[in-house]
């Protein structure tokens, strides 16, 4: 019914070839998404096990960041097995067979357009409807669970580091973060490294909290002495305080890094509403997953266009590199288009048109039609003059 409603083909052929297909996807799918997610529960099971945090209020993140790297992951699987059954079939010359009758490129695009429209319409509700859901609902399980602990900020009897590395930080106890944000520590060692001169503070108590106007994070640091230089240092200078207070994350990257979380958690109805250059980029991010699919479908058939002769693998090679390099000018598009250094216009838009115009390139190459048009040229096939 379907087949008659989009006109897809109904043959031996289309059916041969859309079974390995879909085996290859899937088998594809599972072992990226194995070693994905596989990494994830490990890194999970790491800090459940570093700070004290039960497993089982981790589990609903690990799902949820499943859920966000599924596009990716089904678009890679998806053009890979394109890639190894078009070649597969050029390995036991059943595409020579194809092709001697008349069936080639357009054919196999012809071919697999019932699994390509299916992934497009999963990757494209995915990515509009339920990616966003995830990132909100994991959120909201990091507020509940993570960031309610002490693996948001300090543990105690443990060196903790922050500004890359500027400032290290020991407490020999600490208490559990409060409704306010505060968190009370005892027996403080701080050390902060310095161009000048590194700077050493001891405090018998400290509270973190978090300033309400410039949400800064800050230690609030009592009874203790500050050591500016090192001992060796012919000057040192020592201070003895009853309180002093030492920045630890900057309130700009804080609200920096929330004005971006919140952007991706928006559904795509709040962002066409939006129109700011954070949901301009976002919204075309989204819209570029499901295109992407169609556009490197129809490079996985010319790339699996391949000869007995031919090295195996090394078409794969290829499309993984091409895989990588139109995710990461969609990725620095975006990121332009966020900085505002690239028009929204012009945005993600431009390296979709760059692949197709490498996708039409490549075709006519593959059909040999460049080549006939260069030996057209008098420039490049001048005749040879002969003397009677």
């Amino acid at each position: 019914m379907l087949s008659k409603i989009f006109n897809f083909p109904n043959t031996i052929l289309s059916r041969y070839l859309l079974k390995n297909l879909i085996v290859f996807l899937v088998s594809i799918f599972f072992i990226i998404g194995l070693i994905v997610f596989g990494n994830q529960f490990v890194l999970t099971v790491q800090e459940s096990v570093e700070h004290g945090i039960p497993f089982q209020e981790l589990m609903p993140i690990i799902g949820f960041n499943m859920l966000r790297d599924i596009p990716v992951i089904f678009s890679l699987s998806l053009f890979l097995a394109i890639i190894i059954s078009i070649s597969q079939m050029y390995k036991s010359s059943e595409a020579v067979v194809m092709n001697s009758v008349g069936i080639g490129d357009k054919g196999f695009i012809y071919y697999i357009q019932p699994i390509v429209i299916f992934s497009f319409i999963v990757v494209f509700i995915l990515t509009i409807y339920a990616v966003p859901w995830a990132k909100q609902q994991k959120s909201y399980a990091e507020d509940e669970t993570v960031n309610a602990s002490e693996f948001s900020f300090i543990t105690e009897g443990k060196f903790e580091s922050f500004k890359d590395g500027e400032i290290v930080f020991y407490a020999s106890e600490s208490s559990v973060i409060d409704a306010a944000g505060e968190q009370n520590m005892e027996e403080v060692f701080i050390y902060v490294s310095s161009q000048e001169s590194p700077v050493i503070v001891l405090a018998s108590e400290a509270t973190k909290y978090t300033d309400s106007i410039s949400q800064s994070i800050y230690l609030r640091l009592k009874d203790g002495v500050r050591y500016e230089g090192l001992p060796s240092d012919l000057n040192v200078n020592i201070l003895d305080f009853d309180q002093y207070d030492l920045e630890i994350v900057s309130g700009e990257v804080q609200q920096s890094l929330s004005n971006f979380s919140e952007i991706e958690e928006k559904t795509s109805i709040d962002l066409l509403t939006d129109g700011g250059l954070l949901a301009n980029a976002e919204m075309q991010w989204r819209f570029s997953q499901p295109l992407s699919v169609l556009i490197l479908s129809v490079i996985g058939v010319l790339l699996g266009k391949t000869s007995p002769r031919t090295g195996k693998g090394i078409n794969l090679l290829i499309g993984v590199g091409i895989f990588m390099i139109y995710n990461n000018g969609l990725l620095v598009a975006k990121t332009s288009i966020e900085n505002g250094e690239l028009n929204p216009l012009i945005g993600l838009w431009s390296i979709h048109i760059m692949f197709i115009i490498f996708l039409l390139i490549f075709y006519q190459f593959r059909q040999g039609k460049p080549l006939y048009f260069i030996d057209k040229i008098t420039t490049f096939n001048k005749p040879e003059k002969s003397n009677v």
